[in-house]
């Protein structure tokens, strides 16, 4: 089957590699997602990833945190699981650079985006860690930004819900779960698949987004093939 798309962002949350364990990196399920992404930079897609850090700490959830400085420590969250990501690809033979937004000089490179697209086109894994280096602004933000900045086809949105439903399938049995929605029905339908600022960015600039199961067998190098194991936002 022929690869639909050639140069993707993935957005990951930090609970996808988190796997049963809830909190902190679970190795196992790491290196499953490591495997998945593998399998689709081999079949030749440039692949960049933007990671979450809800596995550690929420930023917007910080308590009596002041609102900055626990976004700020989410940010730093984002970028462990990034650090784990990339070891965990490194270690299966797929070459994987991290970029930092916040310079770490002694643990990941400066974000540039001209250095991100010279390692794409190398065939490098590029991971964003960091959100975009400012608070206030959520992961998904940073997932619409770096895919406008390097061109990407696509935001392919890891779930751990197959595709976007009109209500909780596990709450709701007679929930419709929708093969294709538009960036007005996501506004319209108040679904929630990704905060308001992301989705806005994604619509101005032509950047489609789809949502998929990432636990599936091979579901990832199903997307890329264009099958449908999810939901289209265009």
């Amino acid at each position: 089957m022929a690869i639909k798309y050639k140069r993707v962002l993935i957005k990951l949350s930090g609970e996808a590699i988190a796997g049963e364990d809830k909190f902190g990196v679970n190795d196992e399920m790491t290196l499953k997602v490591a495997g998945q992404i593998k399998e689709i930079v081999d079949n030749g897609v440039e692949v960049s990833i933007v990671v979450g850090g809800g596995n550690f700490f929420r930023g917007r959830n910080g308590g009596n945190i002041d609102r900055a400085t626990a976004d700020y420590m989410g940010m730093l969250a984002t970028v462990m699981n990034a650090l784990a990501l990339q070891d965990s690809l490194l270690s299966i033979g797929c070459d994987a650079k991290t970029l930092t937004a916040i310079e770490m000089r002694d643990l990941a490179e400066g974000y540039s985006r001209r250095k991100a697209l010279d390692y794409l086109q190398d065939g490098k894994v590029v991971i964003f860690g960091g959100g975009i280096g400012s608070p206030f602004f959520s992961t998904d933000t940073a997932a619409a930004l770096r895919a406008a900045e390097i061109d990407a086809e696509v935001i392919l949105l890891a779930k751990n819900i197959d595709a976007v439903y009109s209500d909780d399938p596990k709450i709701n049995p007679h929930a419709v779960r929708y093969r294709e929605l538009s960036f007005m029905d996501i506004l319209e339908k108040d679904l929630k698949v990704m905060d308001l600022t992301a989705a806005t960015l994604c619509r101005d600039n032509k950047i489609n987004i789809y949502v998929f199961a990432l636990s599936g067998d091979g579901n990832l190098m199903k997307v890329i093939n264009g099958e449908n194991v999810g939901t289209l936002i265009h």
